[in-house]
């Protein structure tokens, strides 16, 4: 049985007030004091960590040790999608009847996909939201085509202009899907990621003006359109785990957009929620699964682009079933495109996983 298209006038009426929406305007109450203060505060770790039912540790992550809330916040990229471009939006379900394992992994159900495994690092730049569409997509690509394929950040960064939003100051993960099915996306060995070097020289901007969209690869023997890899259109998934988990299961790890709060940034290990601290903004994330911890907590298991000095060498998981910061609200996706790929594949355009 195919999955079906919620109607979708009813179903995002649940979206006006969103965790997303909520956590965006708290954010823009913050005050110079609290911009200019240290992200990693002692105080929140002793909090979280002397407190039994947290579930899981907070640290001070080196990858933050010297970040101040304001440098931390402009990591955190998702802006809302506009109300008024929410109605067209497929939103997929699967049926109910899927038997779902208990414990899922993308890592260890598609050994052969390298890039499910890897943890990137945004940088300087608020790029989050281009990172978990351009991931997800490089993970179909090898999972329905066998295809060992790392694609370009960088690409839909600096080309997707106004469509996408703002570049390193945010932008919508939707719309960066629809790049993905409308544009295309090249290689990371055409187009390199522009932030290579982190925030770890002395006297670093952690501001960083979005690349220009160059459409050259820095391989002079490679060409541009020829590089590119493309989405088969693009689609959200109904917010109910069920039809998050199937999507996993069936067709691989998709991007995800959440509410970021203070204890967020100093997360070790464990099955995060909500402690502390004041809402900072929209991030965005790679969910490649999900499971039961020892304590019996259910939780999503999630990668992150912060490098491996952050979190649990760059994982998280969050609390599952109870939309924790709003993260099963706004979960998106899109199939890979044989269009483009000199070699013979099944093609995917006419998957009967996902319907339209």
């Amino acid at each position: 049985m195919a999955p079906t298209i919620l109607p979708l006038a009813t179903l995002f009426l649940a979206f006006s007030a969103s965790f997303l929406r909520i956590g965006e305007a708290e954010a823009d109450r913050l005050t110079a004091h609290k911009l200019n203060s240290h992200i990693l505060q002692e105080s929140i770790a002793k909090e979280v960590n002397e407190n039994p039912g947290a579930g899981w540790k907070a640290a001070i992550n080196p990858r933050f040790s010297n970040s101040t809330v304001g440098q931390f916040k402009r990591l955190l990229g998702v802006k809302q999608t506009p109300r008024n471009e929410l109605s067209s939006i497929p939103v997929v379900t699967h049926p109910k009847s899927l038997n779902l394992p208990k414990e899922f992994d993308a890592r260890t159900a598609w050994p052969q996909c390298s890039t499910i495994g890897r943890i990137l690092d945004q940088g300087h730049c608020g790029s989050c939201w281009a990172f978990g569409a351009v991931e997800s997509l490089s993970d179909r690509f090898c999972i329905h085509f066998d295809m060992n394929v790392s694609l370009s950040v960088n690409d839909i960064l600096a080309c997707c202009g106004l469509l996408c939003g703002a570049g390193c100051a945010g932008g919508t993960p939707f719309s960066a899907w629809i790049y993905l099915a409308n544009h295309g996306v090249v290689t990371e060995e055409c187009d390199p990621y522009f932030d290579q070097i982190g925030c770890s020289h002395p006297g670093c901007d952690p501001v960083y003006r979005t690349p220009k969209c160059v459409k050259k690869c820095v391989n002079g023997n490679q060409l541009w359109e020829e590089s590119k890899h493309y989405s088969v259109k693009a689609y959200r998934v109904n917010p109910d785990p069920h039809d998050i988990m199937a999507e996993v299961y069936k067709n691989g790890p998709v991007e995800v957009s959440f509410t970021v709060y203070e204890d967020f940034a100093l997360y070790k290990s464990g099955v995060y929620k909500h402690m502390i601290g004041s809402a900072l903004g929209g991030h965005a994330a790679k969910l490649i699964g999900w499971g039961t911890s020892d304590e019996g907590e259910d939780y999503w298991l999630l990668a992150n682009q912060w490098n491996t000095n952050w979190g649990d060498d760059g994982y998280f998981k969050m609390k599952r079933g109870i939309n924790e910061c709003g993260i099963e609200d706004v979960v998106t996706a899109g199939l890979p495109s044989t269009r483009n790929i000199v070699r013979e594949v099944t093609d995917m355009d006419a998957d009967a996983d996902v319907s339209f």
